[in-house]
């Protein structure tokens, strides 16, 4: 991508230019879709005003297209973006924040490489990713925080790496999606009765959302106990020996450019209070958010939840027909759309085409499902099933 300005004519703008218009047509699409979702009617209001900004974004690459002896092409929002304007109704506004901010950021980055005209849009959509930002750390009706709810709020939101809730449920699917199509295809296979195949395919979803939570429940819990022995340990430390802990925070304010003297005062004031003392070494040294320390039984549930909603899927032609091949092929056809919104889903985290994500994820899932299949039809043919 060059950073000259090119003549109307030239084919390549030509193309950025649509591509750019396609990109602010997506943007005025979630701004009015998250505007639509948000309850709080202050944030609705910032959200419409967003749009606004994009609309006039769109209007300047339409207006390119037509100096250019073009025509520009209309479409709705890409499909992506309608995921996404889906997840914040399911999940909320606040789970899909994080993401709208990566595209602001996209969207920078890609104006900064153009030509004039879209280096002058470039710090409009700056200041969108900075707007974002702020309201993933306020509340409803809030734009700001105080100095420390905003450092635990932005935590959180790192820890979770953005969407954390929305991003363990749509894997959480696909987990149970892929491994039940493949159990129920394997049944399928060896050409078992529509009563078996639905018995396994249950078993299959029990199993492994029980399994799915079990195992989420263990490891939250570890880590918990883990996080608060640290915490406890450091709090020992604090008590037993609080002259080198004021060293300690005094080196860390020193190794975040503070000069020495000013380092040692905020130390000393620190530890006026030994709590803030303890949160300031805990947040530092460990990485931890004293507050958010993740709770064993929400990840376990939503976990079970999140397997048994995609390990369904398969199963629930059968519950109203044979095991004959038109059943067979409405759970496969089943199947291969939930794994398409899947894969589509995850794309809404990994920047890739929500067409490309999704047919790789339809993909896998075909080829594990053929594989066991074929497994369950030798199975089958050898046991006289």
């Amino acid at each position: 991508m060059t950073t000259e300005a090119k003549a109307p004519s030239d084919p390549e703008a030509i193309k950025r230019y649509q591509a750019n218009l396609d990109d602010e047509i997506d943007g005025i699409a979630i701004y009015r879709l998250v505007a639509e979702a948000e309850k709080d009617q202050e944030r609705r209001r910032i959200f419409e005003e967003l749009s606004a900004v994009e609309e006039r974004h769109a209007g300047v690459w339409r207006e390119k297209l037509r100096e250019a002896g073009v025509e520009p092409r209309e479409h709705g929002p890409s499909v992506k973006i309608r995921l996404l304007g889906l997840a914040a109704r399911l999940f909320g506004v606040r789970a899909v924040l994080p993401i709208i901010r990566s595209l602001e950021a996209g969207a920078y980055g890609a104006y900064m490489a153009q030509d004039e005209a879209a280096q002058s849009i470039a710090p409009e959509e700056r200041e969108h990713r900075l707007t974002m930002s702020r309201m993933m750390r306020s509340g409803a009706g809030e734009t700001t925080l105080q100095p420390g709810e905003d450092i635990a709020a932005r935590e959180r939101w790192h820890k979770t790496g953005g969407g954390g809730t929305l991003r363990a449920s749509i894997f959480g699917i696909s987990d149970g999606l892929v491994s039940n199509t493949s159990l129920v295809m394997g049944f399928a296979g060896a050409s078992t009765s529509a009563d078996f195949i639905l018995l396994a395919g249950i078993a299959g979803l029990l199993a492994g959302a029980f399994s799915m939570a079990a195992g989420e429940y263990v490891s939250m819990r570890a880590q918990k106990e883990l996080f608060e022995r640290q915490i406890e340990l450091e709090r020992s430390e604090l008590e037993a020996m609080p002259e080198e802990e004021a060293k300690e925070l005094s080196l860390i304010f020193q190794a975040k450019g503070f000069p020495k003297d000013e380092a040692d005062a905020a130390a000393s004031r620190l530890m006026e209070n030994p709590e803030i003392a303890l949160d300031t070494l805990v947040r530092e040294e460990l990485g931890l958010d004293p507050g958010d320390l993740g709770s064993p039984w929400s990840a376990s549930s939503g976990s079970f939840v999140a397997f048994a909603v995609g390990a369904l899927v398969p199963v629930l032609p059968f519950f109203f027909g044979s095991a004959s091949t038109g059943v067979i092929a409405l759970s496969a056809a089943m199947s291969g759309l939930a794994l398409f919104a899947v894969g589509a889903g995850v794309s809404l985290f990994t920047g890739r085409s929500a067409v490309y994500s999704g047919g790789r994820q339809v993909a896998l899932g075909a080829a594990a499902a053929a594989v066991t299949f074929s497994i369950g039809g030798l199975i089958g043919a050898s046991t006289g099933i």
